[in-house]
């Protein structure tokens, strides 16, 4: 009578002995968690370094432009009110710019509609914006869209006073050598 009894036993012994280890590996987890450091490490943060400005005129007369006598030239106080966000462009250079003036919030501009007092937007291309007194007169000056710098993962730097990572030599292989 016992030997219709014991396949019976199986079942519970396998399953006792699956809910000890779901809960030896559930202290091992949460008393692992519970002993990290609690001071997350964040990303590097990006260093924002003022964008290098260029003067067009100089940049058109080094590429062999002759320079004209009716460019208006634009004060650099007039230039610094003014933050250029974004573009959208087409080929005939018509089109919008989300521009910053004095600081206030951000505000789309259409080519032709007044930015400020004496500008408006001249013109638009794909990573800049002209403004002008009119849209007939020459452009006042350009604002540039600011270069994003690349970001660069790293690791993070090591802690003088941490202890280096013990490295465990790999396990044994099982069985024996078979030839």
């Amino acid at each position: 009578m016992s030997a219709s009894y014991a396949p019976a036993r199986w079942p519970t012994a396998t399953a006792t002995t699956a809910l000890w280890a779901l809960a030896a590996a559930s202290v091992v987890f949460w008393g692992l968690r519970l002993m990290s450091p609690s001071d997350a490490v964040a990303p590097p943060a990006l260093s924002s370094n003022a964008a290098a400005t260029v003067d067009p005129a100089a940049v058109a007369q080094m590429l062999g432009a002759v320079p004209s006598q009716a460019t208006v030239v634009a004060t650099p106080d007039a230039a610094s009110r003014f933050q250029l966000l974004g573009v959208v462009a087409d080929a005939d250079q018509q089109g919008a710019a989300l521009i910053v003036v004095d600081g206030k919030p951000p505000r789309p501009f259409r080519v032709g509609a007044k930015v400020a007092d004496g500008y408006v937007l001249h013109s638009v291309s794909a990573r800049a914006a002209s403004l002008g007194a009119s849209v007939d007169a020459a452009p006042a000056f350009t604002l540039q869209l600011p270069t994003q710098p690349l970001a660069v993962n790293a690791p993070p730097p090591a802690a003088a006073d941490a202890p280096a990572p013990v490295v465990a030599p790999p396990p044994p292989p099982r069985g024996g050598v078979r030839r």
